[in-house]
């Protein structure tokens, strides 16, 4: 008994040492910086709410702020209505023999790394793109349509990067629903948009609201994506964080406005588990 103990013991310590030097020091500096206000004319340094102040005072940044959140919420639900299908007939309706393989294609795009995922939706939508040269050469168009640097091809390539991590939990979950409850409802005369909206869905519930909140986090925190696909006018509040810590160099602005973006992010996803009045211990286990 003491043997293990002390093995559990050394296989955690690289974990906490992990948790404690890469993640929550950096975060305790970074937060005791956002409250360190800098005056530029005589170089001296005063502790207080200036560099939050400095955020609310701007419309710009308020504007990037909601701006991010919302479209934030709606890759969150793209994605959500474009795995679930898909998450359902390879868990429910394709044989056990092919569904390893299946979920095996889902897995292979995601090996190439996200820059070279958004470089390829780039030559896609491009002007001088795939896309464009398939439907000039057909006579569809004429010229050639501004595909990229939009919204819309921003959407596209963040829906994209976030699918894995909603198909996922969403698969694991419906790998426990039992065949033989949708069955009986089949046989007891419920139509198919009763049996997904009352058994599939409610069953499957932790792992969309895994999958849900994971993939929020990721997109709200996403930078290549945004600035590569959606272009100088993509305005992503991770761009603004970016610009602080970087081209100004102000690092005690970057960390106020790092925690003002968990803090809504936290905020959001308080309000979406209320909403869907699911648990967050159910939501991870």
């Amino acid at each position: 008994m003491t043997k293990i103990k002390w093995g559990f013991y050394i296989f955690l310590l690289p974990v906490v040492l992990w948790l404690f030097l890469l993640i929550v020091l950096p975060q305790i500096d970074l937060f005791i910086n956002s409250f360190r206000v800098v005056n530029d004319f005589n170089n001296t340094t005063t502790w207080g709410f200036g560099n939050y102040k400095s955020f609310f005072s701007d419309s710009v940044y308020w504007y990037t702020f909601v701006r991010t959140a919302i479209y934030s919420i709606i890759t969150t639900i793209l994605t959500f209505l474009l795995t679930f299908p898909v998450a359902f007939f390879i868990t429910k309706v394709v044989s056990k023999k092919y569904s390893g393989f299946l979920a095996l294609l889902l897995l292979m795009p995601f090996w190439v790394g996200e820059l070279v995922s958004v470089y390829g939706w780039m030559i896609l939508l491009r002007e001088s793109g795939v896309i464009n040269f398939f439907l000039l050469d057909i006579g569809v168009i004429h010229k050639p349509l501004h595909l990229l640097y939009n919204n819309a091809s921003m959407l596209i390539g963040l829906v994209y990067m976030s699918m894995l991590f909603m198909i996922v939990p969403i698969m694991s979950s419906l790998e426990g629903l039992d065949d033989s409850l949708i069955e009986a409802a089949s046989d007891l005369g419920a139509s198919k948009f009763t049996i997904i909206t009352k058994i599939v869905i409610p069953y499957a519930a932790p792992g969309i609201t895994s999958g849900s909140i994971i993939v929020f986090m990721l997109v709200l925190g996403d930078y290549l994506t945004p600035d590569l696909l959606g272009g100088k006018n993509s305005l992503w509040f991770t761009e603004q964080i970016y610009n602080e810590f970087i081209a100004s160099f102000n690092w005690n602005q970057g960390s106020a406005f790092g925690f003002l973006l968990l803090a809504l992010s936290s905020f959001i996803i308080w309000v979406a588990l209320k909403v869907t009045k699911q648990s967050l211990e159910k939501a991870v286990s």
